[in-house]
């Protein structure tokens, strides 16, 4: 796939666009004006691989939090701005690292202006987040009145000599998000942050998600990503790092491989491939594990990976990289093979 080469934004000291990685982002869910609760959150998130967090900042007790927020924030903080162009002009003094502004419910020159003045003596980025759920009034299907927001807003930055930008153009119906940015890539050079908005629970927020940002990414369309779920934040940085591995674009943590299982299945593989996965997350290093269930491709797939497991009547065959290195009973499978992942883990850089 051949990317779209944008023009690269620093979010604090994070790259977005140009030549850089994918970046992961998240948003908290807690309340801001918690600033404790918050920062913990936002510190489960950085261990967990997240790049960039948002946080909502919903009044001027939110905003005045930020100053404290940022100081023991890990990683570059957005402070996320509807309606009250205040609020970002607050944020903006709290030291945040980009803004999200929403042209669909901060409207009037005057206000953005204000806000882009300060941005720019603070070198700020800010991000247009246009949210096909709260538009401006207008003509034309979701993707034309989507796009001309994003460049009405686009416009009003650009002639105040301000190009420290990026765009998001999020809708839940993923067609519509799909056409949406393929529109707005070919008419702007800015960095693309993607996502799918109220994409739902982790289990029907996650399909939707991979479809929709990885149908983007593999079109070379996209520089950072978010997967909103309605559940843990964590899980969207777990989600996140899934789409991007799928697609050979980011290395983070252990790769699963398992057989769905069938009638020819002779040991308990859903049993033993949740129980492995589990104990893969105190891994970080890109480790491939194939978890197979029969002789059929199991034997195929685990020498493929750096270790893996082919079960057969109640007996498990271990690999590591391609050659067998023992046989054992069901009972002794996971710690087997849990064994030979950490040692190829110890062996990586």
């Amino acid at each position: 796939m051949t990317r779209r080469r944008s023009k690269p934004v620093f979010i604090g000291p994070v790259q977005v666009g140009g030549d850089a990685p994918i970046v992961v982002q998240s948003m908290t869910n807690t309340d801001t004006r918690d600033i404790a609760s918050t920062v913990r959150q936002i510190q489960r998130l950085a261990e967990n691989g997240c790049e960039i967090v948002r946080v909502a900042v919903p009044d001027q007790e939110a905003a005045e939090a930020l100053a404290q927020i940022k100081k023991q924030a890990p990683v570059p903080l957005v402070a996320d701005i509807h309606f009250d162009y205040r609020l970002a002009l607050s944020a903006l003094r709290a030291g945040v690292d980009a803004l999200r502004l929403n042209p669909g419910n901060i409207r009037r020159k005057e206000q953005v202006k204000a806000v882009v003045k300060a941005a720019k003596e603070r070198q700020t980025p800010i991000r247009i987040g246009v949210n096909g759920g709260s538009l401006p009034p207008g003509e034309g299907d979701m993707v034309e009145r989507m796009v001309t927001a994003a460049l009405g807003h686009v416009r009003i930055l650009e002639d105040l000599d301000f190009d420290l930008i990026k765009l998001s153009l999020k809708a839940f119906d993923v067609p519509t998000t799909v056409e949406a940015y393929r529109s707005i890539a070919a008419k702007v050079p800015y960095p693309l942050h993607l996502g799918i908005t109220e994409a739902g629970t982790p289990r029907a927020g996650s399909i939707r998600s991979a479809v929709g940002i990885g149908t983007l990414l593999y079109l070379g369309i996209g520089d950072t990503i978010r997967v909103s779920l309605t559940g843990d934040p964590c899980e969207e940085v777990y989600v996140a790092y899934e789409i991007l591995k799928s697609l050979n674009l980011r290395e983070r943590g252990p790769i699963l491989v398992s057989c769905p299982t069938c009638g020819r299945t002779e040991i308990d593989l859903i049993g033993l491939a949740t129980k492995i996965e589990d104990r893969l997350q105190a891994i970080g290093k890109p480790v491939r594990v194939a978890v197979m269930g029969c002789v059929v491709n199991g034997p195929g797939e685990a020498k493929e990976a750096d270790v893996g497991i082919a079960g057969g009547k109640g007996r498990a065959v271990i690999f590591r990289r391609g050659e067998i290195v023992r046989t054992v009973d069901e009972g002794e499978a996971l710690e087997a093979l849990m064994a030979e992942a950490l040692a190829v883990a110890d062996e990586l850089k």
